[in-house]
């Protein structure tokens, strides 16, 4: 190599050693350097270099998982620059012992915790094959202990939310004896001068069967207090034979005047004493195929292959709601209310926070059933309700007739259009897929009245305002109060019921406050607020 430098100074040309005339030439600025140049130039490097440090100290501190300064942009683009691969942070071999599904030795002791196995590893200065067997002998053992407890937590929900709680069942038997030995508790509901506006269709008329007396008296008592014209309220309440007397005797000593309340059995129903009611019918096979097939809930808790929330659902199924008259009248309402246009539907586990006489301002266009579309919303657990989540899309009859992805809608306040009713098969349908269900052994759905509530209904739902029924109180505890104040209606479907001790007690309150819990009847049974 050759260095020319030219006498001015101004140009300097490297020659290379072979004989191609290749050159760099380097332009110089002037004869003379001046201090000022180096000065600046020498400040200028030593910010730049200082700079570099604390960018290259910062990627340390991060860690090699993070890429915001400079020291991360050459890891990613050197390997790149020069060809070669960066290997992966897991090596292969772990991938491959983790997912060998032979059985290993379990004579040895697993690791109860991760400080257990880290120290076990260093201690024993383990190899690959071993650190990723431990790994997986410990994480399995944690899966199964959790998995477990999981099915025992829904064991004991499903037993504590079937069962009577004995504050509830003292009441029915106080209220029954007041029944029998009080002439007050035995008042015509309503008084005889108000029977003609049971029928009168300029009043807001409102349905609820149940065959629970507390749970009854707060939807009865939110409904009026929060009526902007309660002596426009008219309360029909529905329930069984065994359940009258009390439910009766308490509203007989609790009226809510100016409201009007009627309490009838239904064995009081003149259409149920004509015929063969087919939903009766269907209620007594699916009973026997219940018990039959589901093997109790010893059964269900016994099975070591599904998932827990299978689990979960099939102990749902057992539930003795699911199989009550109650939960399956709505399907009658024409024929039980054949002077009535258009009434609203309870179910006795929501609270009412608002006037409810605007729902009978909505334009129905034409459709049968007003309820809120559960598949739209902010809370992505409670409202992303589709078909395929009630319904067996694995079943060739349900795969041909309707849509997995159809939105569903919810049951517990629902507006029904009775006069559009009577012109559809609605009715007929219902009670059709329910023989359906059974002869398929229950393999079309599992729960209650909503799946074929969704057959029987299909094409005949007006979708309103999510504001007048917000769900899921009962079965998650992400709702706050803030939230749930906001509603109309707010619905404690799921297992977590308000009366029972297994309520989400921030959510609670929202009902108890409906609750008078000085009165004797509540006092002597030792129902307490929360």
């Amino acid at each position: 190599m050759q260095l020319h430098i030219s006498p001015s100074l101004r140009h300097v040309t490297v020659l290379p050693a072979k004989g191609v005339r290749e050159f760099i030439k380097v332009k110089v600025g002037s004869r003379r350097f001046s201090y000022r140049m180096v000065f600046y130039s020498l400040l200028i490097l030593t910010f730049v270099l200082r700079f570099v440090f604390v960018l290259t100290a910062v990627d340390t501190i991060d860690g090699e998982s993070r890429c915001s300064t400079i020291g991360c942009v050459g890891k990613r683009l050197g390997p790149r620059i020069w060809g070669r691969r960066l290997d992966s942070m897991v090596p292969d071999d772990i991938y491959n012992i983790l997912e060998d599904n032979r059985s290993q030795d379990e004579e040895t002791e697993v690791p109860q915790s991760l400080e257990e196995f880290v120290a076990e590893m260093k201690s024993n200065k383990s190899d690959l094959r071993t650190f990723a067997l431990r790994l997986k002998a410990m994480v399995t053992l944690l899966e199964k202990r959790t998995r477990t407890a999981k099915i025992q937590e829904y064991l004991y929900r499903h037993v504590a939310s079937s069962s009577i709680p004995k504050q509830l069942h003292c009441l029915a038997l106080r209220l029954a004896n007041e029944h029998s030995t009080n002439a007050a508790a035995r008042l015509q509901l309503p008084a005889p001068e108000l029977v003609p506006f049971l029928v009168d269709n300029s009043f807001f008329h409102f349905v609820l069967a149940s065959d629970n007396v507390l749970a009854s008296s707060v939807v009865a008592k939110s409904l009026v207090s929060n009526s902007l014209r309660p002596e426009k309220v008219v309360l029909h309440i529905i329930t069984d034979r065994k359940t009258y007397s009390t439910m009766h005797a308490w509203f007989s000593l609790h009226p809510l005047t100016p409201a009007i309340i009627e309490v009838k059995g239904l064995h009081h129903f003149d259409w149920f004493t004509k015929g063969k009611v087919p939903v009766l019918e269907a209620m007594e096979k699916d009973q026997r195929v219940r018990s039959q097939f589901r093997g109790g809930s010893s059964a269900i808790v016994a099975n070591n292959t599904e998932k827990p929330y299978v689990i979960a659902s099939k102990l749902q199924a057992l539930s003795p709601k699911y199989n009550s008259m109650m939960n399956h009248i709505r399907i009658h309402l024409p024929e039980l209310y054949p002077s009535l246009n258009k009434v609203v539907f309870l179910d006795d586990d929501i609270v009412i926070q608002t006037d409810l006489s605007p729902l009978w301002d909505i334009d129905m266009k034409g459709k049968v059933n007003g309820a809120v579309a559960t598949c739209l919303g902010d809370d992505k657990f409670v409202m992303s309700k589709r078909f395929k989540s009630y319904l067996n899309f694995s079943h060739p009859l349900i795969k041909q007739n309707f849509d997995p992805n159809e939105c569903a809608w919810a049951y517990g306040m629902n507006i029904f259009d009775l006069n559009a009713w009577r012109k559809t098969n609605i009715s007929n349908t219902y009670n059709s897929w329910l023989h359906k269900n059974l002869k398929s052994d229950l393999s079309l759905w599992q729960l209650g009245t909503l799946p074929p509530g969704l057959i029987a209904f299909h094409g005949h739902v007006h979708i309103i305002d999510p504001f007048w029924h917000m769900l899921g109180l009962g079965y998650q505890d992400n709702t706050s109060i803030a939230d749930a104040e906001k509603a109309g209606v707010i619905h404690f479907n799921g297992r977590g019921k308000p009366w029972l001790d297994i309520a989400f007690p921030q959510l609670r309150t929202l009902w108890a406050k409906y609750v008078d819990f000085s009165d004797k009847f509540i006092k002597v049974c030792h129902i307490r607020a929360p």
